[in-house]
């Protein structure tokens, strides 16, 4: 009887601690897109940019602060002899960027204050124009990476759909009721088709050809689409955490699924196959059919494969 008792103080416990949790995270988010949507009454710039270069920033780096964006000291100071937060109007005499956002009355630029980030940011966009194709233009002389800008409007595109910044849904690739199988083959199982040597970069989940549905793992946004002959045909989604999920070997798409469109945790995005290896359409050169599984990160200069395996044994558990 005692034991059961503490099982339930225990689970209680971690219940109201979750919910305290996720809580606290919407009054968050609620914070910032309220943020955001200040700023939007100030420059016309939608609030879902100043979200998106937000998030694309809190990728990059492990902080607790409420806005993530960080503008070099070279961007904000200009050719100004000091780097502390100092008066805007000296800033804009040395050639900076640094703004007053108005929450002090003190015309002082402070590089950690969250609306002089944001309005330094916006007051940028705005030189540029207010359509998409400026934004974009806006954010390549700012980051100078094809990558970090596609990432951006592809986040954008998501708030904006949604009216929401938190995206954590997620989904196994394959749905419950088929016949899978898989373990970690990340990094293992050296491919040598098209010459050279290459490491696995993913994890193979063995299924039916052509039956299970292949799903998407995260909401996100398709980046790629096509034919590869290593990975046959094979479809690239990217969500809000700078990650790159990698479907490969297919044996085709869902229709009308094409690249810039919005996907959904658990939508159908195309079918198990043996699809690659060789010209478009080859299949059936390395039965078993398969699904090849891979995740990317990239940190603003360089994109990487990790092993996805742990993150498909948490969703499998959590399959909806």
């Amino acid at each position: 009887m005692l034991k059961r008792t503490i099982i339930l103080i225990l689970c209680s416990y971690f219940l109201l601690t979750t919910i305290a949790h996720a809580e606290e995270k919407v009054d968050e988010d609620q914070q910032k897109i309220q943020l955001f949507k200040q700023m939007e009454v100030l420059t016309f710039i939608p609030w879902y940019y100043y979200a998106a270069i937000n998030q694309y920033e809190s990728n990059l780096i492990d902080d607790k602060q409420l806005i993530h964006i960080t503008i070099p000291d070279e961007k904000w100071y200009g050719l100004a002899p000091i780097r502390e937060k100092t008066n805007a109007s000296i800033i804009s005499m040395f050639g900076g960027m640094g703004m007053d956002g108005g929450d002090g009355g003190d015309r002082i630029a402070d590089p950690k204050n969250p609306r002089d980030t944001l309005l330094t940011i916006g007051t940028y966009l705005q030189q540029f124009g207010y359509t998409e194709q400026d934004i974009k233009t806006a954010l390549w002389h700012y980051y100078k990476r094809e990558l970090t800008v596609l990432s951006i409007m592809n986040y954008a595109k998501l708030f904006k759909k949604y009216q929401s910044i938190t995206f954590d849904t997620t989904a196994f690739p394959i749905p419950k009721g088929y016949n899978y199988s898989y373990r970690n083959t990340w990094g293992g199982d050296a491919r040598g088709f098209g010459g050279g040597r290459r490491i696995h970069e993913g994890t193979d989940i063995f299924a039916d050809y052509g039956t299970p549905p292949v799903r998407s793992t995260q909401y996100g946004v398709v980046e790629l689409k096509g034919w590869n002959k290593y990975g046959g045909w094979r479809i690239g989604i990217r969500d809000i955490y700078n990650r790159y999920h990698y479907f490969a070997h297919l044996n085709g798409f869902a229709e009308g699924i094409e690249v810039g469109d919005i996907v959904e945790a658990g939508q159908t995005i195309g079918s198990v196959g043996s699809s690659g290896y060789g010209p478009p359409g080859t299949a059936g050169k390395f039965p078993p059919p398969h699904l090849h599984y891979g995740l990317y990160k990239d940190d603003g200069k360089k994109e990487w494969s990790f092993d996805p395996y742990p993150y498909l044994k948490k969703w499998e558990r959590n399959n909806p």
